[in-house]
């Protein structure tokens, strides 16, 4: 049975020297790999700010400054065959640690899994194959950097 909710989570745009971090997905069903910058669920009572803060930590295991919202987007997609809908909450921020802007590949661990971040270059991704999600970000990244 599917689950009919919105959740609403939250996302961090790390930016530096034209380039964001982001983790690498594959949906099964479209046969396509996907980037997602860190982020994830936000828990009940928390705010969207608070979640960031606590999913950078469980993810990267390290500390986030700086965070200044500079969006919103309404994301209704569909992974691995089964719909979906978010509400995402969308920071700008940085870490605190500087040695995470001189690794090629930071090690993430989401929910018990082990994957990687990578450093992409940000006016790769009109010409790319492999989407950046969620689906709008695009252009609130545009904003930010210019």
């Amino acid at each position: 049975m599917i689950k009919k909710i919105t959740r609403p989570i939250a996302i961090c745009i790390f930016y530096h020297h034209g380039k964001i971090l982001a983790t690498r997905g594959y949906d099964e069903s479209k046969k396509q790999y996907f980037y997602r910058p860190i982020g994830g669920g936000i828990e009940f009572g928390e705010t969207s700010q608070e979640a960031l803060v606590r999913e950078i930590k469980e993810e990267l295991n390290t500390e986030v400054k700086g965070l200044k919202k500079i969006g919103l987007v309404e994301n209704i997609f569909t992974y691995n065959g089964q719909p979906g809908h978010e509400i995402v909450f969308i920071y700008d921020g940085q870490f605190v640690d500087q040695k995470f802007y001189a690794q090629k590949k930071i090690a993430v661990m989401e929910n018990g899994v082990k994957s990687t971040a990578v450093w992409l270059n940000i006016s790769d991704f009109p010409k790319k194959n492999t989407p950046l999600y969620p689906v709008d970000i695009l252009s609130l990244i545009d904003k930010k950097i210019k």
